[in-house]
């Protein structure tokens, strides 16, 4: 630190360097650090001073009491250290959860949930309101539940059942629809970032695929998939069925449970991804998008905001940048910026066996007519060119057929200049053999024979069976690679060794495997996502039970369902969130 001034923390800035206090927190005029920003003589370099509204900003901070929006440690740490004060590990979101007992009611509560609910009431002097008519009661379950309203029938066969259990067979009756999937599914695919096309660009290429995910989601409501299975597949499904890039179009046709998993990957490719839309810098979209594949993961699962962490330690939240790029390297082997896979390679055809079988029996056929279409296109050809060599001089004709018969990348500067700029009519192509046939009254003769043929390769393939293709997460073993901070987040400036697949420090989170023997994958991945749903870890569950209830009555028990951390909300409940996700 020059001149003894370390400006890491407010407190030292106070106490200063060799010239005294840097910092009077109130008083800017006496800040001798603000005036030398004023004056430009601090860093950053005169072509990138700092604005006069950013000057000024600084001033309002220092007159406001120069606070932090963290805690700043007792112990001054070492260079390059991050510290997490201890009211930062208290942090409610960050403790073991730890199942409550039910508050004893005055016995008019019907189920634990009305226990926690009227014991808040009652610390406000509140009651609840009156239960609500049959009728209406059925109406408010069935757009929860179904998003839409009861028939008239459904209706008077409720109101007509008047025996022990009928609201409990109603609710059945109702979580038993199909509709209830589509309706439910629907708030996880908003969460997880579900689209039909691609972002990243104002290309914004087509999924034609994503659906099959999407009906996987589906079919997990109707089915009533266990949440923590529900996770694990979408994160780790491939290493759970023991696929890997090369196999995994194999196994998807040959096992149903396979290809379940493998669909269920489908989470881990919801990112914008404009790597295959020829984007201007294609390593920065690469990064992109295994970039925003840790934000989704981070705000659906964990309801904490990490973003800001790719580029430096985390603000408001006890998250060091170095956190980041561990949980990054955790996915890193399914998104390999260096050994990278395109959109469209990364998804496994769909067919039977038999229409498969079908399939190569019809692609053998076509293939004989296609070669016969090629090979009178290619006569065509021949002819066209013969006849535009007797437009240009007898004498330049031997080497023009030279040069014609000359691959374009082994053509001469001589040669290229010949037929590229003095006679480029003899340069005759299949691509471009409509143009010259065009030109003659024969053309048209000429065309049928090989038109003929190619409406014959048309008809065998139409009953061709055509696959569906799920979009798949999977790693390529062959090439694990290894992940490094960037600094300030710029792919082109990674510093250090590379770190340890892992998560975040203040949650007290285990290492994971970097390359589990058992598996034919990393194994990273699965490992994570066997924390998660393990019951250890103290977020995923609460984040998801407070979603359930905010989709349920319309505000969470914690009103920021995607930011539990220490800007986010308190919970209002705080014992029902506890009970709920215990």
């Amino acid at each position: 630190m020059k001149g003894g001034l370390d400006l890491r923390l407010v407190k030292l800035m106070r106490r200063g360097g060799e010239s005294g206090p840097a910092l009077v927190a109130g008083d800017r005029a006496k800040s001798h650090l603000f005036e030398l920003i004023s004056a430009g003589e601090m860093p950053p370099k005169k072509d990138k001073l700092l604005k006069p509204e950013e000057v000024a900003l600084i001033g309002e901070w220092i007159e406001g009491g120069a606070k932090t929006a963290r805690a700043e440690p007792e112990e001054v740490p070492a260079a390059g250290e991050f510290f997490i004060a201890p009211a930062e590990r208290q942090h409610w979101a960050f403790q073991p959860i730890v199942k409550p007992p039910v508050p004893a009611g005055d016995g008019g509560s019907a189920n634990p949930v009305d226990a926690f609910v009227g014991a808040k009431l009652a610390e406000h002097g509140l009651a609840f309101s009156e239960e609500a008519d049959r009728a209406t009661l059925l109406r408010r379950a069935s757009f929860d539940l179904l998003g839409l309203p009861p028939t008239p029938e459904e209706t008077r066969t409720f109101l007509a059942d008047d025996g022990p259990g009928a609201w409990e067979r109603a609710v059945d009756r109702l979580l038993e629809s199909p509709h209830y999937g589509e309706r439910w599914g629907r708030h996880w695919l908003d969460v997880a970032g579900y689209a039909d096309s691609e972002g990243y660009n104002d290309k914004d290429v087509e999924r034609p695929d994503a659906w099959l995910y999407r009906d996987y989601v589906i079919r997990a409501f109707n089915d009533d998939k266990p949440w923590d299975r529900f996770i694990v597949e979408q994160l780790a499904g491939d290493e759970l069925a023991g696929a890997t890039h090369a196999n995994a179009q194999g196994l998807a046709n040959a096992r149903p449970e396979a290809r379940e998993l493998l669909t269920a990957t489908g989470f881990l490719r919801l990112a914008p991804d404009g790597s295959g839309s020829s984007p201007d810098d294609p390593v920065h979209a690469r990064n992109a998008v295994i970039t925003e594949t840790v934000k989704i993961v981070s705000s659906s699962l964990l309801g904490l905001t990490t973003g800001c962490a790719e580029c430096h330690d985390h603000r408001f939240d006890p998250i060091p940048q170095e956190d980041f790029y561990q949980l990054r390297a955790v996915f890193a082997p399914v998104y390999d910026t260096e050994n990278w896979r395109m959109p469209n390679a990364r998804r496994a055809a769909l067919l039977s066996a038999e229409d498969q079988k079908k399939a190569d029996e019809i692609e053998a056929r076509a293939k004989i007519v296609d070669k016969q279409y090629l090979d009178e296109m290619m006569r065509i050809v021949g002819v066209i060119f013969e006849r535009e060599l007797e437009k240009i001089p007898a004498e330049r004709r031997d080497f023009a057929r030279e040069t014609y018969d000359t691959p374009a990348d082994k053509r001469t500067p001589e040669q290229k200049s010949f037929i590229e700029e003095r006679y480029p009519a003899v340069n005759v192509q299949r691509g471009t053999l409509h143009l010259f046939l065009a030109k003659y009254e024969d053309g048209d003769d000429l065309k049928k024979g090989y038109e003929e043929l190619l409406k014959q390769t048309q008809e065998i393939r139409k009953d061709k069976p055509l696959p569906d293709y799920i979009r798949v997460a999977t790693e390529d073993t062959k090439n694990i690679p290894g992940t490094r901070v960037f600094r300030r987040g710029d792919f082109t400036a990674p510093v250090g060794d590379p770190v340890a697949p892992g998560e975040f420090d203040v949650l007290g989170t285990p290492d994971f495997p970097e390359n589990d023997s058992a598996l034919p994958t990393t194994g990273r991945r699965l490992a994570y996502a066997k924390y998660l749903t393990s019951g250890k870890h103290p977020l995923p569950a609460r984040v998801l039970v407070n979603r359930f209830w905010m989709e349920h009555f319309g505000r969470g028990i914690v009103a920021t369902p995607g930011d539990f951390g220490t800007r986010g909300a308190e919970p209002t409940h705080p014992e029902l969130l506890d009970w709920l996700a215990a």
